[in-house]
This record gives C-alpha cells, structure tokens and sequence, in this order.
C-alpha cells in the first residue's frame, strides 16, 4: 500500500492540473492559455505543473485525451445496458446529446483544443482519421455492424452511417441559445436514423 501512495498522489495532481485546464480553457480560450494561468486556477506552482507535464502542450494533449475518455465512458456506461443493437444505437445518440447538456464545460474545452491543438508533427487534430482521434467512431460502427449480423438493419455502408449519425452528433455541440431545443434534436435525429437503418 505505501509502494503506491506516490503513483497515486501523482495522478491526482496530474488530474487537478487537467481539470484547471479544461476550466481555463472555458474562461479565456486554447489561443489564451498558458501554464501560468492554469497554474493560477489550480492554485498552484507553475514548476509544479512542469514537474508533472513536458509542457504547455503536453498538458493541453492530456488534457485532450482526459476529455475523450470522459466522454467514452459516459457514453458506454449507457449503451452497455441495452440489449438489442437499435436500441444500443439509440442510447448512444441520446447519451451524446445528453452528455453536452451534462457536461457543457468539458464540451468547450474538446472543441477549443480540437480546432486549435496541433500533434508533434504540426498537423491540425481536426485533420486527423477520425477513427484514430475519435474511439466513438469505431465504438458507433461496432453497433451498427452488430444490428446488420443480426439482421435488425439492412444493408448500407456501415462507415458512411456512422459519419452522418456522429457528425449530427457534433454540430450539435457548435449551437447555443436558448432558441436551440435539443431534446427536440433529438427526437428528429432520431427518427431519421430510425427510417435510415432499420429495414422496411
């Protein structure tokens, strides 16, 4: 058990780091951020932050990678409950748009470090194959391939679906105001997919 204190205080600094983060990018954006402010929300040292992280954009790449298995998990938890792949299909659509209601913060940060954050070799993350950035994508494809073997959807390209079905998903995200229903959304999403998947 003392063996492994270290590792674990060592993560949970790691994690107040990376949520400060995502805090900071909410408040002033990936184009304002620096070690000092995030250091300055997590109320700590900016050696301290150094100690634990490369640096800035090592932080901001965890931080990336904090977001998308938060977002996973969520997700999952939900679908993993349900049995048949149309309603797996369905509980993945509405715990994404649930989780951006839940969880509009880490929602701003993703977009923010998405759209601005760049790997070792310079290339935009939103450039990126969206199966290797994004698991969801793989995760979506894996039910629907699942409900065509068992014969629940008819036949279509499995890939394409999945794009139209995430990226409704996504542009979701990019509207706000109280004008934007999205359990309305919601609801016409889903009865799209419906008509789109299941055989007549």
């Amino acid at each position: 058990m003392v063996g492994e204190q270290p590792s674990f205080i060592a993560e949970a600094r790691r994690e107040q780091i990376i949520k400060a983060t995502i805090e900071t990018l909410d408040e002033i954006g990936y184009v304002n951020i620096s070690l000092a402010k995030i250091a300055k929300k997590a109320k700590i040292s900016t050696g301290l932050i150094s100690y634990h992280f490369k640096d800035k954009e090592d932080v901001l790449h965890n931080t990336l990678i904090y977001l998308l298995k938060k977002q996973f998990d969520y997700i999952q938890d939900k679908v993993s409950k349900k049995e048949t792949a149309y309603d797996r299909l369905i509980a993945f659509i509405e715990a994404s748009l649930a989780y951006q209601l839940t969880h509009r913060v880490n929602n701003i940060a993703l977009i923010e470090i998405i759209f601005n954050g760049r790997t070792e070799d310079n290339i935009p993350y939103y450039k990126l194959s969206d199966d290797e950035e994004d698991p969801l994508y793989v995760y979506l494809q894996e039910i629907i391939r699942y409900g065509q073997e068992t014969k629940e959807f008819s036949d279509f390209h499995v890939k394409n679906v999945s794009i139209m079905i995430q990226g409704a998903i996504a542009e979701s995200m990019l509207m706000t105001g109280e004008k934007f229903d999205i359990e309305a959304y919601k609801n016409d999403l889903v009865y799209m997919v419906t008509k789109l998947v299941r055989k007549t």
